[in-house]
């Protein structure tokens, strides 16, 4: 693999970066203190292209791919994540389902306003008793054929951008059928904001992402015509799981940028914090722990591009994914601990981009797909799992 961008690539990474540093950092941690959405960073993003990066341009995007959408994920991770995981969950989540498995009117219908940020979308898969399990799924969809309707009734848990002013649709699974033996069949279906039945609960009060949206859903009697189906009938678990290989590198890339994040912020605090008459970076031992940090974020950086080139390509990358987010998530977490252990006491201060990136790190574990999960993945990839 090139380690070297292609010249476009290198131009987004700087437009990005620039972007980040000159309109989100200054303005983030109010809307991150608030826990308020960021509509008008957004606003910006949609202008930029960026929610349109890996589509078509027939569709009103950029007629880039995952690896570019990496780029700007890291990127914008570097300085905030509340942002980035917008644009995660709008492109690989919201946006992609659609792509990837809808028929040309759905594609045309709402590709180009999810392309160009107007809209956002969501992934509703998730729900209060199935965690990880996610095809333990109790959401069920009845077609009602005398009116040629979809009937879902259910709930769905920490759903990212669902109740913002500005989210069009949240794609769902649900049970549509039933095997002979027993066994769900899984469906997706493509469900508009204000739709009769379909409730959207206030924000969840979280320990990081605090400048971003999420929420728990609730369906009752929700009716949707029936051909709001998003791919094959009873294909629903099958498509949603190709979608969380893809979004895994995009995960990666963001969980990339926060642990680059703490080794820029690191590096600047070492250098400009005095103590007994000289710099803290100075002593080797925080010259070390920044080494170590730096080496951590090259590294993370060669897997989510190693699994996006493979992606990019049409090779198998569904281990190479799963090692990317694996790695690049527990050591996010790494490098955001020993940052706020460099800053001292101004790292527990929320003034300081280090706070925010300890506190937003945890979760890169946990969402799309456990550190438990991810080994689970890999160990199956191996041939050592049944």
């Amino acid at each position: 693999m090139d380690h070297h961008l292609s010249p476009e690539l290198e131009e987004l990474r700087r437009t990005v970066e620039e972007f980040a540093h000159e309109v989100v950092a200054p303005k983030i941690g109010d809307f991150y203190e608030r826990h308020e959405f960021p509509y008008e960073i957004v606003r910006e993003m949609g202008r930029m292209g960026l929610f349109g990066l890996p589509f078509p341009e027939e569709y009103g995007g950029m007629g880039g791919d995952y690896l570019a959408l990496g780029i700007a994920l890291e990127e914008l991770a570097r300085v905030d994540s509340s942002v980035a995981i917008t644009l995660e969950a709008g492109v690989s989540l919201g946006a992609m389902p659609i792509h990837l498995f809808g028929t040309e009117a759905q594609k045309e219908e709402w590709l180009p306003r999810l392309c160009s940020g107007e809209m956002l979308g969501a992934f509703g898969l998730t729900e209060p008793d199935g965690g990880s399990d996610a095809g333990a799924t109790r959401t069920t969809a009845r077609l009602d054929e005398s009116t040629n309707e979809w009937v879902i009734n259910g709930s769905k848990c920490f759903i990212t951008n669902s109740g913002t002013d500005i989210t069009g649709l949240v794609t769902v699974t649900a049970v549509t059928d039933r095997t002979p033996e027993g066994k769900p069949l899984i469906s997706s279906i493509i469900v508009p904001s204000g739709t009769p039945g379909f409730t959207v609960a206030a924000p969840y009060s979280k320990v990081g992402w605090n400048a971003s949206d999420t929420r728990e859903l609730s369906f009752s009697d929700v009716r949707v015509p029936a051909e709001n189906l998003l791919g094959e009938l009873g294909r629903g678990y099958a498509q949603f799981l190709r979608i969380l290989d893809e979004g895994r590198i995009a995960i990666s890339a963001l969980a990339t940028g926060l642990a680059q994040g703490c080794v820029d912020e690191s590096v600047k605090y070492a250098k400009e914090r005095h103590a007994f008459g000289r710099p803290i970076g100075a002593n080797q031992a925080i010259q070390f722990k920044i080494a170590d940090m730096e080496m951590k974020a090259h590294t993370a950086r060669l897997a989510w591009r190693d699994a996006a080139s493979r992606l990019v390509s049409g090779e198998p990358f569904k281990k190479e994914a799963a090692l990317a987010k694996l790695y690049s998530s527990t050591i996010a977490v790494d490098n955001a601990r020993d940052a706020t252990q460099i800053h001292g006491g101004y790292g527990f201060m929320n003034e300081y981009p280090v706070a925010r990136m300890w506190r937003d790190s945890k979760i890169l574990e946990i969402g799309e797909g456990t550190s438990e999960v991810q080994r689970m993945l890999i160990a199956r990839e191996l041939g050592l799992a049944g």
